[in-house]
Order: C-alpha cells, then structure tokens, then sequence
C-alpha cells in the first residue's frame, strides 16, 4: 500500500461510488474526467482518506500541466513553496506565488499550469474528512467550497502554522506512529483555520452574527447541489431550511455577496458553461438535463445572465482554446 495514501475510519463517512454529476449525451459521450487522484483510477475505496503528496511528484510526470478534470467527493489545498502556478478553476484564472494557499472545492472542474520546478505539498482530503475534522465549526468546510488562492505574508499571523502543518502532514501520512490519526487530523485541523484566517482577513468581514449567515449559506448550498436541477423556486428551498425567503436572501447577501436567486442562477450557469465546454452534448439537451425543457427559455436565461448565447460562448471558447494552446 502507498505509505502516503491512508484510510481514516470515521463514523459520519459512507463510502459512495465515484461519480461526477457531468451529464452524459445520448450517445453516451464521456464528459469531463473524473479522478480521486489525477491520472489514477483507484475508486471508491479511496472516498473516505486524506492524501498528501510533494506538488512534483504528480506535476512531473505530466510536464507540469495537469488537464481539466474533477474530483466529485475531495477537495483540494496546495501550499506552493517554490515556482508557481496558474490556476483555472470553473473557468476563474488564479495566480499562484510561492507562499499562496490554494484551494480547489470538490466538485470543481480545473485545470493547472505549474511553472517548470515547482515545488509545494497537495492535500486531497475527502468531503466526509474535512466535515469530520471540522464538525463544531461549519465555517472550517464552508472555506473547501470555494476556489481561491491566498497569499500568506512573511510577517503574518499564519505564516510559521502554515508550512508546519503541510510538513507535519507529510511526515505523518510517511510512518506508523503512535497517534498518527489525531496528528494527521490536528495539522488538517490548522489548515482549515489558516484558511478561514486568510480568507476572512481579505474580506474584512466580523461580527458574531455573521456565523449564522454561514451556516444558513452553507446548508443552501448543500441543497442546491441536490436540488437545483429540478427546483428553481425560493420558496422551496426556504421551507426546506425552516426560514423566509427574506431570511434566505438576507444571509446570501452577507455572505456569498449575491442574492439567493442568484446564488442559484449562478450553480445553474455553472453546470451549463461545464456541458458546454466538456461535452458534446447539443444546447437543447443541456437545458433539458438542468431542468429547462424549452429550448428558447434557456437560450434567454443563459443569454441574459452570460452576455452571449450557449452556442456562442461554446464557439468563442473553441477558438479561444485553439489560439492559446
């Protein structure tokens, strides 16, 4: 068994067979690949573990480029030490210096360029981990659903935790220990809170109140990805969180900037801008596969909201692909 790969047994995780919600065509196209590790095949087996590596191990063998994939069920954090990167994360470019945090949600289609002799640590944690480690406070999973790069000052409150905790990581995942689980759970447990140091410390947000927007966000989320291919209705997913849809858009606007509707529109563009780029699936069978059986209404409601029609942004991205690669 790979000494850096090993399975936590907690009792909140059920393993599930890997599976990517990226829809499949009529002609049973593949869509965009789906890994626990890049380039490895191991299934469900590996759901429920914690994995860390050297960022050159796995950029290495693939000429430093790592191609649009996803991982349904872990989530990612890279802390890049040497180098840099570039990376494109549902279609939003982040640059990477050394001492950045990186994290990629699960579930988030991504592509990574690594400058030549780049060097750092990657932890692929699973959804299941990460809410285990960090149960009494939802903040600390709510932070590995976004994509965002984090520079970590030299003179900062995380800049000495950081790297300990990804060297520690490593060490611990490479030898058999005793108490090898709580070491590997407590140094995960300081990342998630460097994480949510830096992020908030850039968006400048406090206050007590602002933790039951969180949470309020966080389950609608957790609903939406459930939800959002069949009900586009606030009013369901008020009641199914036992709040006003005043509530509702109240919280999404303190914490994720946008109204709720929006917050919806904007998961139902994702899975669209992913079928269009990753599939060959036609515009009409996308609407239909996220919920829109009228062709012409989700023309207007990606149009509206996107600026350009699905047949177009797919063409434009097409030539923009070829002109850049």
């Amino acid at each position: 068994m790979d000494r850096e790969r090993f399975l936590l047994d907690y009792s909140c995780s059920s393993p599930r067979a890997i599976q990517t919600e990226e829809p499949v065509n009529k002609q049973g196209l593949t869509p965009v690949p789906s890994y626990y590790l890049y380039g490895d095949a191991q299934q469900d087996v590996d759901l429920d573990t914690i994995h860390v590596e050297p960022v050159r191990e796995r950029s290495l063998r693939h000429d430093w480029i790592i191609h649009p994939h996803v991982h349904p069920d872990h989530a990612q954090i890279l802390w890049l030490t040497d180098g840099g990167a570039t990376f494109l994360i549902e279609g939003e470019e982040f640059v990477a210096e050394p001492g950045t945090l990186v994290v990629q949600p699960a579930g988030a289609v991504h592509e990574i360029r690594f400058r030549p002799g780049t060097e750092g640590r990657v932890v692929t944690a699973a959804v299941t981990f990460v809410e285990a480690v960090a149960r009494d406070d939802p903040r600390l999973v709510d932070i590995t659903r976004h994509a965002g790069a984090y520079p970590i000052r030299p003179d900062g409150p995380c800049a000495e935790a950081v790297p300990h905790a990804f060297e520690q990581l490593l060490a611990e995942s490479r030898w058999d220990a005793t108490g090898r689980r709580m070491a590997i759970r407590a140094q995960f447990l300081s990342v998630l809170v460097s994480l949510l140091r830096v992020s908030e410390n850039r968006a400048g947000a406090g206050g007590a109140h602002r933790d039951r927007n969180f949470e309020l966000v966080t389950r609608y989320r957790n609903l939406l990805e459930n939800h959002f291919r069949t009900q586009k209705s606030l009013a369901f997913y008020a009641r199914e969180l036992g709040i006003s849809a005043q509530r509702l858009n109240a919280a999404c606007k303190a914490r994720a900037g946008r109204t709720a509707s929006e917050v919806l529109h904007d998961r139902i563009l994702v899975e669209a801008k992913r079928c269009l780029l990753y599939s060959e699936m036609t515009v009409a069978e996308i609407g239909h596969s996220i919920g829109y059986d009228d062709p012409a209404y989700f023309n207007r409601f990606f149009s509206q909201r996107v600026g350009a029609p699905p047949g177009s942004y797919r063409l434009d991205a097409a030539t923009t692909r070829r002109v850049e690669g």
